[in-house]
């Protein structure tokens, strides 16, 4: 197939050959050659006035600036690691010539999907009827979907059917493959379908557009083996792979020369950290060598899972300048007969076991958590175990959910499957509970000078900056733009609940 733009003329199959074998060199070769076809379908629009019709004059002069060809918008749902995600996917895209705009009316526009629950997937559906209005009007704009919800074979016959307009669709898995598999929309006019069951491949080594210059997420592992019953994740992300440390720490070092000065370690369930490898390393290993990169003054990290949390890990975590003073530890549920339905492998008194061993060891941390209200079978006694958790641990705070079945998974055929208005009335109980407690534990540090990296200017109030705490919490105070990136030392004034106010300490 030949492709003819303006001066360009490729010899599609001939394209294919020349293009390396390795990755990442594969994909920055295909960014070259997207960004070609880009520039020519943009130089066109520019002899035409299409251009300054379709981007304005703002929007132009930036694009022209850049050096940008077309624009991007991407959509992230769910956790930390989609997020991480995003930002390999928006790093593709600027090598290939896109510039990032803030809004679905985007020559291309990316919805990087999550399904642990349903609404997640409903919103995904919400956004394609809007976009496919757009599309409507601009034939030429491009739509693809990626992420979690893309590795559910129901879901993409589902877009493959009825939603013909969408143009590039891809997983978990091979995310690194995005300049590829637009070079082969851009060049077939075929919807892309690309979506691998598992893979053994770790490609990490990709262009990135990070959000926050100062602070970075870094994958250690992917996918999860654990299985819990009322969880898609190890469906969709696959089996636990662990990536080598050495080339974990090389990134960081990179980072660190970049200057991030926060990293957190990311992966569905980071105590399991190196069982995979040919030479097994623990998490705490791991940790304690992060934390010997000179220009990193912070390490986080999630999840966690209370099985596999181990004594070793607490001690790296006691014993460490630069890990901060937040853990996130999903308890799920508080009753061990429903901890036992779902698979969690720890029961109410070991998880309280573990809270008391790392409390000990570290007072002052910040606890957080996920919780499950609905799960099936779960009785009002089983539900008062779990405000019993919640009255001992007293977590900083609490992401609360109400069961969502997911099919495939075990739970969804479970019988005794609890009635909507008790699912509503516990959970409106636990929300209470959660919220009088955390607003009580967060103002622990009242009155006190903490550091305070600073990420951002205040939306809300003029003149202001907003930062977090090691233990995680938000802190706003009067500040310029040039303070963000820093750690600095700010007096906590005044409380007001979840977050303080203050003012810093020269």
């Amino acid at each position: 197939m030949t492709i003819k733009k303006d001066q360009f003329t490729y010899e599609k199959s001939s394209l294919f050959q020349d293009a390396p074998a390795r990755e990442p060199e594969r994909q920055l070769y295909f960014c070259a050659r997207v960004k070609d076809l880009m520039r020519a379908r943009f130089e066109e629009n520019l002899a035409s006035g299409e251009a300054l019709r379709r981007y304005g004059e703002v929007q132009l002069k930036q694009m022209e600036e850049s050096g940008a060809c077309a624009t991007f918008h991407i959509e992230t749902y769910g956790c930390q690691m989609n997020a991480k995600d995003s930002e390999k996917l928006s790093g593709l895209l600027i090598q290939a010539g896109f510039m990032e705009t803030d809004t679905e009316e985007a020559d291309f526009v990316l919805y990087n999907t999550c399904t642990v629950r349903e609404n997640a997937n409903l919103k995904v559906y919400g956004h394609l009827g809007y976009v496919h209005s757009l599309k409507k009007k601009r034939p030429s704009m491009l739509v693809g979907l990626c992420g979690c919800m893309m590795q559910e074979a129901e879901e993409v016959e589902k877009i493959r059917k009825s939603y013909r307009f969408v143009d590039i669709i891809f997983g978990t898995h091979n995310i690194f493959k995005l300049a590829e598999l637009l070079f082969d929309r851009l060049t077939t006019g075929q919807m892309e379908v690309d979506v691998w069951e598992g893979t053994s491949e770790i490609v990490e080594d990709l262009p990135a557009d990070r959000k926050y210059p100062f602070k970075s997420g870094v994958n250690i592992m992917f996918g999860c083996n654990n299985f819990c019953s009322y969880c898609i994740v190890p469906y969709v992300r696959g089996r636990e792979r662990s990536r080598e440390p050495e080339d974990i720490l090389a990134e960081i070092r990179r980072l660190a020369s970049e200057g991030v000065k926060e990293v957190m370690l990311l992966g569905q369930n980071v105590n399991s950290y190196g069982k995979t490898l040919s030479t097994p390393i623990s998490f705490a290993q791991l940790l304690r060598r992060v934390e010997e990169i000179d220009g990193i003054e912070r390490i986080r990290f999630m999840t966690s899972h209370p099985k596999d949390l181990s004594d070793e890990l607490i001690r790296a975590m006691k014993e460490s300048k630069k890990v901060c003073t937040h853990l996130h530890l999903p308890v799920q549920s508080g009753s061990t007969r429903i901890l036992e339905k779902m698979n969690r492998r720890y029961t109410k008194e070991q998880y309280l076991a573990l809270v008391d061993r790392i409390r000990t060891a570290i007072p002052h941390i910040s606890l957080t958590t996920d919780i499950i209200v609905g799960f099936p079978g779960e009785t009002e006694e089983d539900f008062q175990d779990t405000l019993d958790v919640v009255r001992r641990v007293r977590y900083d705070s609490a992401f609360t959910f109400i069961y969502s079945k997911r099919s495939g998974t075990p739970a969804a055929s479970m019988e005794d499957q609890v009635p909507e208005a008790v699912v509503k009335d516990r959970f409106d109980r636990l929300l209470k509970e959660v919220q009088q407690i955390a607003g009580e534990v967060c103002r622990r540090d009242l009155h006190t000078v903490q550091a305070v990296l600073v990420e951002e200017k205040n939306s809300h109030m003029e003149g202001f900056v907003t930062g977090r705490m090691s233990n995680n919490t938000l802190v706003h105070f009067p500040g310029t733009e040039d303070l963000i990136g820093s750690i600095v030392n700010v007096y906590l004034e005044e409380s007001k609940g979840f977050y303080y106010m203050g003012h810093r300490e020269v």
